[in-house]
């Protein structure tokens, strides 16, 4: 037998040894097998502390010597949530779009269903489903019907371009995509870019097309899908089981979804998730947040965001009512808070920001009850919170990544702080706080030493987690896992301090990540696209403050050729153009500046110098038009 420690290729020397140490430690006598380890002296003392532990693990003995058995242990995973739900409260509203109702009773037989029509499609465990769509029932319906299967859920970003979607179904191996009519020429396009990419071993997925109602929906897309031999998504449910055996994951390790964060890399990442993280993040959900039976809660938060940061499985495991809202808009948000009874939703800075701005023929206020609302995707400006609680919003400020499940600290309210000013409130509750009840540690960390920095609110350091609530790891991707999980901690890559009482504060954000309206973007990605541009020789892009979207790229330019000041604009018209063609909508450079880019002595472009300039422009203005 041979075993090969990950490092091997790091160290040239090797030494070849033959365990005793296992002896004790395997159910058959150690003469029976020839173990011969090939490993650097690192792994020789990483495998000999191992065995030490072993060794004081066998010394330390429990009271008892019980062993789990069928009747006190399962697999933790949030599919029980709606069976339960289904059970309690069957005849009371799950799913709310437009006219369209169900209860959960209802809604537990269409995960059944698609459960069902999956699996006798052959689609099962070790499977991937993709789902392209906005917050709408069969998204929501998805988060169990898929899992319910034995698959993979992939929900996939419906901002992202066909080239990036073809990546995505490409590398996550989906054998079924169900999208949204309004999408289906998105999809269609990826699949083309990518049978034209692979060829001859290309096997088109299964397409599944979803009927919307919706006034904002083009009805002639829904008929080009099934032109193009969609089936269409209740067709497809009617092909199931209402009443399907499903069966929970044996392993809790099991994957439930993968979710694709750009990060700074060319490629996006494969974030792959466990049932019992999911599980776990949905109840510390509850907790965290005070939720009570029967809340009422807007889907402004995209599902397909890190799972709509858990709350898909936890609305069910309070028997809560989800009101899915198409597009979000400040009128949708007040609409549906005076109309329909919404007591939570969550929402990226962005969306707040839009609330308190909205004009007066927008609003209702004020608000008929009080309305919690959770926030996180970039740091909420103290202004926006002070606006916010100002007509009757009381806000919850957590933090979290992709990797983490979505939020996995929160900013804990004090009843202290309720005799502080306004403005003070806002302030404390600004800072990204403390770790989720689930989980186990949080810490900010110089990334060289991995001591934890003293808790004066100056010193900075990069926010690290470990438990229960971090990813499994990238798909398909050892060197992105290896740098990730370096020293036994999941490093965030964000820059930040920790202040006396323990709470943590954002400071920065590490390798140059844009976070727009809750969106991570690439910048390496951007100035990838922009180098393609026929008339640029350099380009550098970093984030500059945007009053709409909170951060906007602004791209710094050196051209080729040198231009009349009087040619910019038209020559900026141009890059805009071209980026449109070959990127997001909302990766597209909102400010364009030409010159040359600032260096060192060894040629790298000096981004903090850049990101000072951005700063200095302001924040690009909305729009009064």
């Amino acid at each position: 037998m041979f075993v090969w420690c990950p490092d091997r290729h790091q160290l040239g020397e090797k030494q070849e040894f033959r365990s005793n140490l296992l002896r004790d430690h395997h159910p058959h006598p150690i003469e029976h097998y020839s173990l011969t380890f090939i490993i650097t002296k690192n792994a020789s003392n990483n495998i000999q502390q191992h065995c030490s532990e072993i060794s004081r693990r066998k010394m330390e003995k429990d009271i008892d010597d019980l062993p789990k058995n069928e009747a006190n242990y399962t697999a933790l995973t949030p599919l029980w949530f709606l069976k339960r739900a289904a059970l309690v409260h069957p005849h009371r509203r799950s799913v709310v779009h437009g006219s369209v109702h169900y209860t959960w009773l209802q809604t537990y037989q269409r995960c059944c269903r698609l459960a069902s029509a999956l699996s006798k499609l052959s689609v099962g465990f070790g499977s991937t489903v993709a789902v392209i769509a906005p917050n709408i029932p069969a998204m929501y319906e998805a988060h169990f019907g898929v899992p319910m299967s034995g698959s993979v859920l992939n929900a996939v970003n419906i901002r992202l371009n066909a080239s990036t979607i073809s990546f995505l179904l490409q590398h996550s191996s989906s054998t079924l995509i169900i999208v949204d009519q309004e999408y289906f020429k998105l999809v269609e396009e990826a699949l083309n870019i990518l049978k034209h990419k692979t060829q001859a071993s290309f096997k088109s997925p299964h397409l599944i097309v979803v009927k919307d109602e919706s006034i904002e929906c083009d009805p002639n897309n829904l008929q080009y899908a099934l032109r193009k031999g969609a089936l269409e998504y209740e067709t497809f449910l009617q092909s199931g089981d209402p009443e399907f055996g499903w069966k929970p994951p044996q392993d809790e390790w099991q994957s439930i979804a993968l979710g694709y964060t750009s990060g700074t890399t060319s490629s996006p990442k494969g974030v792959v998730l466990h049932h019992r993280g999911a599980y776990l993040a949905a109840i510390s959900n509850v907790v965290v947040w005070g939720l009570n039976d029967g809340v009422v809660y807007l889907w402004t938060l995209p599902m397909f965001h890190c799972n709509g940061w858990c709350f898909t499985w936890t609305l069910a495991a309070i028997c809560g009512t989800n009101i899915c809202l198409r597009q979000v808009t400040a009128k949708g948000v007040y609409s549906a808070i005076a109309e329909v009874g919404v007591t939570h939703f969550c929402a990226a800075p962005v969306v707040l920001n839009s609330i308190v701005n909205a004009p007066p023929n927008d609003t209702i206020l004020p608000l008929p009850r009080l309305v919690h609302v959770m926030t996180a995707g970039a740091a909420p400006p103290p202004a926006v919170l002070f606006k916010m609680s100002k007509i009757g919003f009381r806000v919850a400020h957590t933090y979290g990544l992709s990797e983490t499940y979505g939020p996995s600290t929160i900013c804990a309210w004090k009843p202290e702080w309720d005799g502080l000013p306004p403005e003070t409130q806002a302030k404390l509750n600004a800072r990204q706080g403390v770790p989720y009840t689930t989980l186990e540690h949080l810490d900010v960390v110089d990334p060289q030493t991995m001591k934890p920095v003293p808790p004066n609110g100056t010193t900075v350091g990069e926010v690290v987690f470990r438990g229960n609530v971090v990813m499994k790891g990238y798909l398909k991707n050892p060197k992105a896992n290896s740098e990730a999980f370096a020293n036994g901690w999941f490093h965030s890559g964000d820059i930040a301090v920790k202040h006396p009482d323990g709470y943590i504060e954002i400071k920065d954000r590490s390798k140059d990540i844009i976070i727009s309206g809750g969106e991570n973007i690439s910048s390496v990605e951007v100035e990838n696209t922009l180098y393609q541009h026929p008339l640029i020789a350099e380009a550098s892009v970093v984030a500059r403050p945007d009053d709409r979207w909170g951060e906007s790229p602004c791209a710094f330019v050196t051209l080729k050729t040198p231009v009349d000041k009087s040619d910019e604009s038209k020559i900026i018209e141009d890059i805009t153009t071209f980026c449109r063609a070959n990127m997001p909508g909302y990766w597209v450079p909102k400010s364009v500046v030409f010159g040359l880019l600032p260096k060192t002595a060894t040629g790298k472009v000096q981004k903090h110098v850049l990101r000072a300039k951005a700063k200095d422009m302001g924040p690009v203005k909305t729009s009064k038009l």
